[in-house]
């Protein structure tokens, strides 16, 4: 089975149980997909960004949430990564 397949099968499980499995929220796919959509490192990304490695993933965690004008490199690096790096050089 498939990582994903194993995923989705153990969320059912813990949903049967009552159990609170991880919750998703948009700001927390916006950090992720962001950083992934250009392929980087967290610590590339935060370089990018500048911002600390810490604040990279605390968004990827869900401890903290983007808010305001820093969901803005957020967007640009998700739909156009090549021209945050543009931007950074």
């Amino acid at each position: 089975m498939s990582d994903d397949g194993a995923e989705l099968l153990n969320a059912v499980e813990q949903m049967k149980k009552g159990e609170k499995g991880r919750t998703h929220t948009t700001e927390r796919l916006l950090a992720i997909s962001a950083r992934k959509s250009g392929q980087h490192t967290q610590r590339e990304f935060s370089k990018l960004l500048n911002v600390s490695i810490d604040t990279v993933q605390d968004r990827a965690q869900g401890r903290r949430s983007p808010r305001g004008a820093a969901k803005t490199p957020l967007k640009i690096a998700q739909s156009h990564p090549k021209v945050l790096e543009q931007l950074a050089s």
